[in-house]
């Protein structure tokens, strides 16, 4: 057979046309596409109807209504993706530009174990200098009579919380004639009491507690605090040291002082008492000492070498995890570490940490999509702006996001705290936005549906935690991270920005606080808040002008739990009395015949030798009036931001 008569004769195209024209329309059960003839074979099955074949898919979701069944195919149309996903592939801009590090390495340094003996001695350098830096810091003057500075954390005072000083104070004596030389580290303005603490009438709550200042509102001269207040935020108040560097001075017991002035001074409100505190602090002048808080020192040495090494590398391994140490130990030694007395016990806390939070950064690289996103990254700059830039600002939470008014995602801090709902509100529209275009993207990727599974499993154990009796869910700044890491794995530029910050946030919470808990009791989320207690019912009181006395007594406890009363005068314990003993069914009080001031009185039940909650403070006034408490509880006790934190001075200084 020629091969000629293999091949289609050629039709011209008017005889084409003209067929076409003289066809018949096509019948409904004509076949769409096709040859003219189909083969069959008896082994065979027999074709389906066109009717039937989209039913078989879903014949086990026909107790769905059929409305539902067609959105929800639909919905799964669009969540599969496009037919031809795309992977998300950043090109730089300027290439030439961003390119210009590597093609620099690579003409000095072709051979790849030139680079990697390069990249050894690079990190060497990098933990020398930060080393020698860190040693720098710890060095201050000695200062004369007093001896080296003695490190303390921003949120010591004299006065303990709870009702540690006992009756009358007895147990932080003395109230005088003692003092030590103290250091403070930097950025003590912003540590803050997280539950309401108790001063005079007023309550004191996410604000420093700083009670009292210089008398004269024109100089800084002879400043006077309750000794209550923390140290290193009425040091910062006073002048004697600065917010942004910290520093050293000496403070001294003046004893029992009056009429505590309120002041804005350095950025610090402190806050006015117009009655008498037993113990008060001030702070000698003169005082020359030479100390340093090197934390912006070491950051500004950890974001040089954690931005040359971004621009020299293109090695997703090298680049993460390296970048993940160097900023864990600048977070943990410097930027934001927790509560330590010496370097070397600092240095025990962090390393602790640090193994465990390996593992995690290994997950996150391997597992949670950062290699994907970082792999092939060849725009230098914008790795280096996006990823660690938003690794850096989310690392420094302390200070890039301290201006959100929530300092914990509990009921109970947003109802008291101004600002943190419409701040919450914010947020979450911003979250939104960002999961809708994560979505859209993960879509374009054909990735979708995989990580919807993986979210719903999220949010399941979510929803077991949060059923789990007598357990409260926290999510704490490592959890979010590893709940939303998964959800940045793409490389898109929005991705590198969010996984960044997402990073520095996991790095912050293990540095600063720790593995702790996602499932809390409701004691461990209250610390010394208020525990709803009931309160004692307080009958009129019998004043004696003559003697200027005022006698109290109250009606009987509620329960059997309850075994005596706690009478605080002037925010300090003065009575503690158990039931069925001689004389607990009332308490006297004699002012001092020469007092021209208000007097503060709280009441509240014991049970063994625990307080509950106080009442709110009655006055009796300078004119010997009573004042009774309005209805509901007030706090004495104070948290501080760390709960593991000694509050009180160091009784070896005293």
């Amino acid at each position: 057979m020629s091969t000629n008569q293999l091949q289609t004769r050629s039709v011209s195209p008017d005889i084409e046309q003209q067929r076409q024209r003289s066809s018949p329309p096509a019948h409904p059960d004509d076949p769409l596409v096709g040859p003219e003839h189909l083969d069959f074979n008896e082994d065979d099955d027999p074709p389906t109807p066109r009717f039937m074949q989209d039913q078989g898919a879903w014949k086990k979701w026909k107790w769905v209504p059929y409305p539902i069944r067609k959105y929800g195919k639909a919905a799964y149309r669009w969540m599969k993706g496009p037919q031809n996903p795309k992977t998300w592939k950043i090109e730089p801009i300027l290439p030439v530009v961003q390119h210009a590090p590597l093609r620099l390495l690579d003409k000095f340094l072709p051979n790849r174990t030139h680079q990697i003996l390069l990249y050894m001695g690079y990190v060497a350098i990098w933990v020398l200098t930060f080393a020698i830096v860190l040693w720098r810091g710890q060095v201050a003057s000695e200062i004369a009579n007093y001896g080296m500075p003695t490190d303390i954390g921003c949120g010591v005072a004299y006065w303990t919380r709870n009702n540690g000083c006992g009756i009358d104070g007895v147990n932080c004596r003395p109230f005088n004639g003692s003092g030590f030389a103290f250091r403070c580290p930097s950025n003590c303005a912003s540590y803050r009491v997280l539950n309401p603490r108790a001063v005079g009438d007023q309550e004191v709550v996410y604000a420093p507690l700083i009670v009292g200042g210089p008398p004269d509102p024109a100089n800084e001269a002879n400043p006077v605090y309750r000794g209550d207040s923390f140290i290193c935020g009425a040091a910062i108040h006073s002048g004697v040291i600065s917010n942004s560097q910290g520093g050293c001075g000496v403070v001294s017991l003046i004893g029992q002082q009056q009429n505590f002035v309120s002041t804005n001074r350095h950025g610090i409100s402190s806050v006015g008492f117009d009655s008498y505190f037993p113990l008060s602090i001030t702070f000698e002048e003169g005082i020359e000492c030479q100390a340093k808080d090197v934390r912006w020192s070491l950051l500004a040495v950890s974001v040089v070498f954690t931005s040359i090494l971004s621009l020299f590398t293109t090695s997703p391994s090298v680049f993460f995890f390296t970048i993940f140490i160097g900023i864990f130990w600048q977070v943990g030694m410097a930027s934001d570490p927790p509560a330590y007395s010496s370097i070397p016990g600092l240095f025990s806390d962090i390393l602790g940490k640090f193994l465990p939070a390996m593992f995690c950064a290994w997950v996150f690289y391997d597992k949670m999509g950062v290699r994907r996103a970082l792999r092939g990254l060849t725009a230098q700059v914008e790795k280096t702006v996006l990823w660690l830039g938003g690794c850096w600002v989310g690392a420094l939470t302390n200070y890039t996001f301290d201006f959100i008014p929530i300092q914990r995602l509990t009921g109970h801090d947003l109802d008291q705290q101004p600002g943190a709902k419409a701040a919450l509100a914010i947020i979450i529209i911003v979250l939104f936005v960002v999961v809708v275009g994560q979505v859209w993207c993960f879509r374009q990727e054909g990735r979708l549906i995989r990580y919807l599974k993986l979210y719903a499993l999220f949010l399941l154990g979510i929803i077991i935690c949060l059923v789990l009796p007598n357990l409260n869910l926290r999510i704490h700044h490592y959890v979010l991270a590893l709940l939303l890491v998964p959800g940045t794995s793409m490389q898109t530029r929005p991705s590198l920005l969010y996984q960044g910050i997402l990073i520095g946030f996991f790095i912050n919470g293990i540095a600063r606080w720790g593995f702790d808990s996602i499932l809390q009791t409701s004691g461990d989320l209250q610390g010394d808040a208020q525990v709803g207690s009931p309160l004692p019912v307080i009958l009129t009181p019998v004043i004696n002008a003559t003697l200027s006395t005022i006698t109290f007594m109250w009606n009987p406890p509620p329960g059997l739990r309850y075994d005596g009363i706690s009478v605080l005068v002037n925010d300090v314990e003065r009575y503690r009395g158990f039931f069925g003993d001689e004389g607990s069914d009332h308490f006297t009080w004699t002012r001092d015949n020469g007092s021209s001031y208000n007097e503060y009185f709280r009441f509240g039940f014991m049970s063994g030798t625990d307080s509950g909650d106080y009442t709110k403070a009655g006055i009796w006034r300078e004119d010997l009036e009573w004042e009774a408490p309005q209805p509901g509880p007030s706090r004495i006790k104070g948290r501080s931001l760390d709960p593991h934190e000694a509050e009180q001075v160091p009784r070896s200084v005293w």
